[in-house]
């Protein structure tokens, strides 16, 4: 044991009862998409969904939204989806569907942190006059 007082003891994490597991890893994601979907008893159905997040777990992905068929909240497993449309610029992906929601996660988060830089170089320019 170390008596330092500057030493962090690293704790393991607990994750609460009835929340999910800590392997899971949530990338904001906007975007209206038509889908193509497979439930699991094997019937097709056609989603329109304004795309929320996209959830990495173990074992599986999700794309979750607003479904406007039904109406509220759903999360629609990766690799379930057959066909992706995208509604802004038409493109249509029936392979690699989980690495294009990746790359667009990303590619937003990208512009949202250039966002935000931006965002705070011009308050830091207004507030420098006002210091003199």
């Amino acid at each position: 044991m170390n008596d330092n007082a500057f030493f962090v003891q690293e704790q393991p994490v607990k994750s609460a009862p009835g929340r999910a597991s800590a392997g899971w890893r949530t990338l904001p994601l906007e975007g209206h998409f038509d889908l193509v979907y497979e439930d699991a008893t094997g019937a097709w159905s056609n989603r329109s969904l304004d795309a929320r997040e996209l959830k990495l777990g173990p074992g599986r992905t999700l794309l979750g939204g607003i479904d406007a068929r039904r109406g509220g909240y759903r999360g629609f497993r990766v690799d379930r989806i057959r066909r992706l449309v995208d509604g802004t610029t038409g493109e249509r992906i029936e392979t690699g569907i989980l690495d294009r929601l990746l790359g667009r996660a990303e590619a937003q988060r990208r512009a949202d942190a250039l966002r935000i830089r931006r965002q705070a170089r011009v308050r830091r320019k207004a507030a420098i006059p006002a210091l003199a």
